[in-house]
């Protein structure tokens, strides 16, 4: 991975990380919008809409609203939200200011407490509540850390991109959201502190394992998508570097071709036909030759060949060893007629002819005998091995680069026998396209 897809990476986890913890949180920074609105409007209050009160007796309904009673028997009403908030009690005498009501038949609505039981009451001392910037702000920042760690566990993929690499790092995940769970801030309103969620003395807080699950769920679910992606993406530039591994071994092919060395050999075998006056050989060997290099020139322009026109520069290949190693060598072909129209990628035979040329001992009295045959939508090419005394090295890069252009010509893989006394190659036909 290239360091500007690492980073673009980086920056659209970090990206997503804000988004998630914002959706996350968004309920408590809407509540905190909304209460901040609604202590605005009661600090705008004008001071004749809130009116003190004497003392009155709480009286707490079981659905948790109640009343205070006074004995003119005027009645205000006390939301669940400020007995809960306050620790009020029934029972509690209470000296308060209320909120007038704006439409008649309406009750009152407790604004403040100033006095309780005869003594004076400070809420503070019952609801310390931390800023609810700060809380809120302690929020997003904790949510969005934890979802870019577990993007960053989730694709983090080193190119692998199978189903148990994927299953390992969910695992993490999920512990990693276990661990940051007990870790999470949490709000003690009672002490005014802001604490990580062990020290609160509880083990289970719904709202934070609420948070915590969706974060780790979407988190896996991003991560999947994630992986489907980058992996069709790493298949796009695999193929892509297949496509010029493969430019490269087809113009590697064409220079080893028309090397030195091979010209140098076939002029040598035309100079022996001319001396010895064989006219007819020698014009059908210039004919072969150019043949053989129009087509090799020619497969620049096509990846796919039929069977038969394979067979036809097999043949023209054929010819020009024959004429070096005369009774020494045989081509052996048994092809199916079914079989001509079948594909194959172009050069295919070429290597695999030439290397049994190049390692193997020919004699009049034991001649080397190649095989082509088709089996079963097989072609198989197969040659006794009699390896030379002082056998040439062989560095193997024709047999690798055949296999690399198979994979990505024909996608599939080509099969390679090497027994003491035989060395076999089988190459997967493919069907012709009315066919396939």
């Amino acid at each position: 991975m290239s360091a500007s897809s690492k980073y673009s990476g980086l920056l659209l986890n970090l990206l997503f990380a804000v988004v998630i913890s914002v959706v996350v949180n968004f309920s408590t920074v809407l509540a905190m919008i909304l209460e901040s609105n609604s202590d605005q409007q009661q600090n705008a209050l004008p001071p004749c809409v809130v009116e003190k009160k004497g003392e009155g007796i709480l009286r707490v309904h079981p659905d948790g609203y109640g009343y205070l009673i006074y004995e003119g028997g005027d009645t205000v009403y006390v939301s669940p939200h400020r007995i809960h908030r306050w620790e009020l009690k029934a029972g509690d005498r209470l000296e308060a200011s209320v909120i007038k009501p704006r439409a008649a038949g309406a009750h009152s609505v407790l604004f403040e407490v100033s006095r309780r039981n005869g003594k004076e009451f400070d809420s503070p001392v019952f609801f310390n509540r931390p800023s609810a910037v700060l809380d809120h702000g302690i929020q997003l920042l904790f949510y969005a850390f934890m979802t870019f760690v577990l993007l960053s566990v989730v694709t983090h993929t080193r190119h692998d991109f199978s189903t148990r690499a994927f299953a390992r790092r969910c695992f993490v995940v999920l512990l990693l959201g276990v661990v940051l769970y007990f870790v999470a801030p949490a709000t003690n309103y009672h002490r005014g502190t802001i604490l990580p969620n062990f020290l609160m003395g509880r083990w289970i807080n719904y709202l934070l394992l609420m948070k915590c699950s969706f974060t780790v769920v979407v988190v896996l679910l991003y991560g999947r998508i994630y992986l489907l992606l980058y992996e069709r993406q790493a298949v796009v530039v695999e193929n892509e570097k297949l496509k010029n591994e493969n430019l490269t071994t087809r113009y590697n092919m064409l220079v080893g071709q028309i090397n030195p060395h091979y010209f140098f050999n076939s002029l040598n075998s035309l100079a022996m036909l001319v001396r010895e006056s064989e006219r007819e050989k020698a014009l059908e060997y210039i004919d072969r030759l150019s043949y053989t290099f129009r087509y090799i020139i020619r497969n620049g322009q096509s990846t796919l060949m039929t069977l038969e026109e394979e067979l036809q520069f097999a043949t023209a290949f054929e010819y020009l060893y024959k004429i070096r190693y005369e009774d020494k060598l045989f081509f052996e072909t048994e092809v199916a007629d079914e079989y001509l129209g079948w594909r194959l990628p172009a050069l295919s035979l070429q290597p695999l002819l030439g290397n049994a040329v190049k390692h193997n001992v020919m004699t009049r009295s034991n001649p080397l005998r190649v095989s082509i045959r088709t089996d079963s939508g097989w072609l198989v090419v197969s040659n006794p091995k009699h390896p030379k005394l002082d056998e040439e090295s062989s560095t193997g890069i024709g047999l690798e680069n055949l296999r690399n252009r198979w994979r990505l010509i024909a996608g599939c893989e080509i099969e390679i026998e090497d027994s003491p006394t035989e060395f076999v190659v089988r190459l997967p036909l493919l069907q012709p396209e009315t066919q396939a």
